[in-house]
């Protein structure tokens, strides 16, 4: 509706890259990043970088100033360049995936909030009303699943301020560490802890399992393009954003020279105060916790490099490392306001309402409110199913993320796939270009389709040369599954369609 007056609650540019930032940056990606390759990760960071995350983000800029009056988010985006079904299966599997990220993390998060009390994980020795281990985590996942549904169902505004706290939260946490790392190098007087010995420090990975791995390394792009996964799901805010046309591009395009930076120098930065064989290749040290063990040596080694005793830097390492917990608490719990909403507005408002039973397809206050209930539902009897399965269900959802890892990551190369045809149509107004002519786009197109399509290729191929059969087969049968569950779901609303036009017609 037009106004003359400055739209309320509507994102701004700041607070738009630091939604961006909360959904797509994650912290850990870079001490994770670090224990599995060192600083030979940053080549693939930056290759990724180039062919993946850059060029895709400016598509999303594109698709989303040319879309801004489109509630659909990437369903409007595909089904408007390409056609509805197409567009359908894609979104479905796209979506599919961030249910499996509720799940996996409403009971994960717990560790940093663990952290952030005690210094360490104590998660395996908490006790509330008789219930311990995975059981209490699972109550208090599905706990936490209720609230940020509730508090989401309550409008944008909330959301704003939860998700402004966790990208700031973020934000300061790699300020520490830049600060930190940049400080013991000086103190050290360049000394590194992680040497670098020429080109081979970024060619060749000191962990055995990467080591000479070419086909691990070609895997792990599709490592490096999750940590940059999640931009789309903000495409969906377009219509939220203040001055869309201008603010949003901007947005995507600063977020995205932010993070694409932010990783290479952060494997870097943990490299001046980290050695890998003395500090990560340790018992007990796994990726669940790399990145506490990583910022905890942080504060030990910047205690040493001032000259404290080694009890006081010992003490300062406890210290960052609750902070390491408050702060990725923060930023998860940020994460999970924005995508709790975000993906399911877009498959709602863009889809047709048909597709849906019950009240799913109706939006109240702008929100999906009734959809959101039932997402929680599902989530909610997933977690309970996990904890009370026993080992055979322990398995089934191991299965179930070894089907969802390849699929995750395939709806990009159908919007990647779409971007060439949505740039030769020339009914489409597009008020904000980076790829100027219809070949440069095109080339753009198959570069980023053709990264994400090898890089899964090279995932699913590595488990089986390692002798790991059903890894390889569930994670090429879940893209199946999904698609197939997705062409049922559209099958069933054609026949409906069709049925009722038939009815008009008698």
């Amino acid at each position: 509706m037009a106004s003359n007056k400055k739209p309320t609650g509507k994102l701004t540019l700041v607070s738009l890259i630091l939604m961006i930032f909360t959904s797509v940056y994650g912290f850990n990606n870079i001490p994770r990043s670090f224990y599995k390759m060192g600083y030979a990760a940053i080549p693939w960071f930056i290759l990724s970088g180039i062919t993946f995350f850059i060029p895709f983000a400016f598509m999303m800029a594109e698709y989303g100033a040319a879309f801004k009056n489109e509630k659909g988010g990437i369903y409007s985006w595909m089904e408007k360049s390409v056609g509805a079904r197409f567009a359908f299966i894609g979104t479905f599997m796209w979506y599919v995936s961030y249910i499996i990220w509720m799940v996996n993390v409403s009971q994960g998060m717990w560790v940093p909030f663990s952290n952030a009390i005690f210094g360490k994980d104590t998660t395996k020795d908490w006790v509330i009303l008789g219930l311990s281990g995975p059981k209490l985590l699972a109550v208090l996942g599905i706990l936490w699943i209720v609230f940020v549904t509730y508090i989401s169902t309550k409008g944008l505004d909330k959301i704003k301020k939860i998700t402004s706290l966790g990208g700031s939260a973020v934000a300061a946490l790699n300020i520490v560490l830049w600060i930190g790392a940049i400080a013991i190098l000086i103190l050290n007087k360049g000394q590194l802890a992680q040497p670098i010995e020429g080109l081979k420090s970024f060619t060749q990975s000191p962990n055995p399992k990467y080591a000479g791995n070419i086909m691990a390394g070609l895997a792990f792009i599709v490592y490096a393009i999750f940590a940059y996964g999640g931009i789309e799901a903000v495409g969906g805010l377009v219509d939220q954003t203040e001055n869309a046309e201008k603010t949003f591009p901007k947005g995507v395009a600063i977020s995205a020279a932010i993070i694409s930076i932010g990783y290479s120098m952060g494997i870097l930065l943990v490299g001046i105060f980290t050695n890998w064989t003395n500090v990560i290749n340790q018992e007990g040290v796994h990726l669940g916790n790399a990145g506490y063990v990583v910022m905890t040596n942080l504060g030990i080694e910047f205690g040493r490099a001032i000259g404290v005793s080694d009890a006081t830097a010992m003490a300062m390492g406890a210290g960052i490392a609750r902070f390491v917990g408050i702060s990725m608490f923060l930023a998860l719990m940020g994460a999970f306001f924005t995508l709790t909403y975000a993906p399911l507005k877009q498959m709602i408002e863009g889809t047709p309402s048909e597709l849906w039973p019950w009240k799913m397809g109706e939006l109240k206050d702008g929100m999906p409110i009734y959809a959101m209930w039932v997402q929680a539902g599902i989530v909610v009897v997933m977690i309970a199913l996990l904890a009370v399965g026993g080992d055979s269900m322990s398995k089934f959802f191991d299965i179930l993320v070894a089907m969802t890892n390849v699929a995750m990551t395939l709806p990009y190369m159908f919007l990647s796939g779409a971007f060439a045809p949505f740039k030769k149509k020339t009914e489409i107004h597009k008020p904000f270009e980076v790829f100027k002519s219809y070949n440069s786009a095109l080339f753009a197109s198959i570069v980023v389709t053709l990264t994400v399509g090898f890089a899964n290729f090279f995932t699913v191929l590595e488990p089986a040369l390692s002798g790991d059969m059903k890894t390889t087969i569930w994670s090429v049968a879940g893209p199946i599954f999904f698609s197939i569950v997705a062409f049922i779901m559209y099958y069933v609303y054609e026949k409906k369609t069709e049925s009722k036009k038939a009815d008009k017609v008698a």
